[in-house]
């Protein structure tokens, strides 16, 4: 369930720069389409990983998903009718959605003709969209201010980033907790751990997460 750390999660993007990126690559750039779509492969992930299960991620794994996802994208940019960045988050969440149906077809059920799951589209969506408003909820409260909906994914986004900064064990015992709401039990199941182990391990990242904010914080002063 790791997220990929090469993004400069320093990086500033602002609203401005999005669209700045969006304009020229609706223009033709390739350069500064492949820059967009790279900003967004964490939060890509970190959605991914929430929505595959760890007993079938060897089949189907988050990463396959979204380098899929990140093709599409890439292909049928010329689609996109947006020019800001919620607009486009949530392009490429439809797109992650898509994908992530497809996979399960082709993975799971071909591996278990004798069960009938139905592969919603919109449940994947509604999932996807309670993934985003989670992950946003995660920011410490001091750095976070009341926002729609459109904000949150954008802070979501950011977020993202952060959690690719973060050490794989801190960042897992995240998704599991705060992310997938399994309990202490089922993630130290998981992990290999003792329950006692695992909540320690989930307030030493939740610390971190939070230093990370405190650092760029001090940094901007």
């Amino acid at each position: 369930m790791r997220a990929d750390s090469s993004n400069d999660a320093g990086e500033d993007r602002t609203r401005d720069d999005v669209a700045a990126l969006i304009g020229r690559a609706r223009r033709g750039s390739g350069d500064s389409l492949g820059r967009l779509l790279q900003m967004y492969r964490n939060y890509l992930m970190v959605l991914a990983g929430t929505q595959i299960e760890r007993r079938l991620q060897p089949r189907m794994s988050p990463s396959d998903v979204v380098q899929e996802t990140m093709l599409r994208a890439h292909a049928n940019f010329g689609q996109f009718r947006g020019a800001s960045e919620p607009e486009l988050i949530g392009w490429l969440r439809q797109i992650l959605v898509n994908n992530l149906a497809k996979f399960v077809e082709q993975h799971v059920l071909a591996a278990r003709r004798d069960v009938r799951r139905e592969v919603s589209i919109e449940r994947l969506g509604r999932a996807l969209e309670q993934s985003t408003i989670q992950l946003a909820a995660l920011l410490p409260a001091g750095n976070r201010s009341p926002s729609a909906a459109a904000q949150q994914r954008e802070e979501a986004v950011l977020l993202a980033d952060r959690l690719a900064m973060l050490a794989p064990d801190y960042r897992e015992v995240l998704i599991l907790r705060n992310l997938q709401g399994l309990p202490f039990e089922k993630i130290a199941e998981q992990m290999e751990r003792s329950v006692s182990a695992t909540r320690m391990l989930w307030l030493r990242a939740i610390e971190k997460l939070r230093g990370l904010y405190a650092g760029e914080q001090s940094h901007e002063e």
